[in-house]
């Protein structure tokens, strides 16, 4: 459980810090959102898993194949322009519970 916990924890500071360096990334590994979404889809068989905001109003995305396990993670500022900021394989989703109130994770 420890382990878990550990993983969102570390998942989480990670989109954190991803949707505060867009601006820092320029135009690299970044094109309109349409574009992104279209070749996410059509290149990679990718659909949007989850969603979120992050920092100045960046909204952070998770799309991925359920049939090929590849995912990606973007972030796209508020003026439209979405930056790739990590991918891979094995995607799974999941739900966990969150642990009775006055126990330990």
């Amino acid at each position: 459980m420890i382990q878990t916990v550990f993983k969102m924890t570390l998942g989480l500071g990670i989109l954190a810090l991803a949707a505060q360096q867009v601006s820092a990334q320029g135009s690299r590994n970044c094109a309109p959102r349409p574009v992104v979404v279209e070749r996410l889809a059509d290149g990679y068989g990718e659909t949007r898993q989850s969603i979120g905001l992050g920092a100045r109003g960046a909204l952070v995305e998770v799309f991925a194949s359920q049939e090929t396990g590849s995912w990606t993670i973007t972030v796209t500022t508020p003026a439209g322009l979405t930056c790739l900021i990590a991918s891979g394989q094995s995607f799974e989703s999941v739900t966990e519970a969150l642990p009775a109130a006055g126990e330990d994770a």
